[in-house]
């Protein structure tokens, strides 16, 4: 469940900040028009869904080791995807404000409520398409139930932080929420690693030089048979009985792009605030 919340609640958030930017600057130039953002945002939703949909039946309907291999592939992308999102979120932040509201200015300008929603349906939907990613790598070895409720609890708070956010009621430091979710991100790629050699150790494509680093198995609570256990693993990797290979693949992630994500930026390069202005919504 913690590995959803925190999937569900860094994609949510991203994506619910993209709306309330859009959203608070249509509302200052053209509040007539704010309904075009939100059918664009609904259409993006549901998009995702049904992505996320078609993607789980297929692999469902997978036999060994079809299964695990497709499995190996999905934690692989996720953790390259993943990878990704959090250094171009801090590399782009400070621009990200200005080129969303420069396209929805293109987009008032010219009149066109299909652009403008278009402008909210493609942000939006990337981090939809994401999250159907991340999710269906995280459903490997977590019960549907947890994972269903932790996903909803983590779009419940983003979207509370959005609105707050969007009315002015709160101020909120991004540049620490981007910074810790990052680091657990980076935690959680790296188990993905471990987690896409595991796979392919299974169906033999990857062999075992050795298959117990350590072994705390006797150690109930560090199992996966407990939610101690499974929350350690969903969110740091944890495996009580390691192969050297899940290891190796642990470290040869973490080690490196840890370094990089908290090496101090460059000059002029820092992350920007990116809340929007608050706005008074017209009565």
């Amino acid at each position: 469940m913690a590995e959803s919340f925190l999937i569900a609640l860094r994609e949510g958030f991203e994506a619910a900040l993209v709306v309330a930017i859009v959203l608070a600057f249509v509302k200052r130039q053209a509040p007539e028009h704010a309904r075009a953002v939100w059918m664009g945002t609904l259409a993006a939703l549901l998009v995702a869904v049904a992505v996320g949909l078609v993607l789980h039946l297929t692999i469902d309907g997978l036999e060994y080791p079809a299964r695990q291999r497709a499995f190996a592939v999905i934690c692989l992308a996720a953790a390259g995807l993943l990878t990704w999102m959090i250094f171009w979120m801090r590399k782009h932040s400070r621009a990200l404000k200005g080129e969303l509201e420069a396209k929805a200015s293109e987009a008032l300008v010219a009149g066109s409520a299909f652009t403008l929603a278009m402008v909210a349906f493609a942000a939006v939907l990337r981090e939809g398409l994401e999250t159907a990613l991340f999710l269906l790598s995280v459903g490997t070895a977590t019960d549907s139930g947890d994972l269903v409720i932790g996903t909803l609890l983590g779009l419940a708070a983003a979207t509370v932080l959005g609105v707050l956010i969007y009315q002015g009621s709160h101020r909120m430091n991004m540049r620490a929420f981007f910074k810790v979710t990052g680091a657990l991100i980076i935690l959680f790629a790296a188990g993905l690693m471990a987690k896409a050699v595991l796979f392919l150790q299974v169906t033999g494509d990857l062999g075992i030089s050795w298959d117990a680093v350590y072994d705390l198995t006797g150690i109930h609570w560090l199992t996966q048979d407990t939610q101690v256990g499974r929350f350690l693993a969903g969110i740091f990797g944890w495996d009580p009985r390691p192969s050297i290979e899940q290891v190796v693949a642990y470290l040869a992630y973490l080690i490196p792009v840890g370094w990089l994500y908290f090496r101090e930026p460059k000059p002029g390069a820092a992350e920007a605030d990116l809340v929007p202005e608050p706005v008074s919504t017209p009565a």
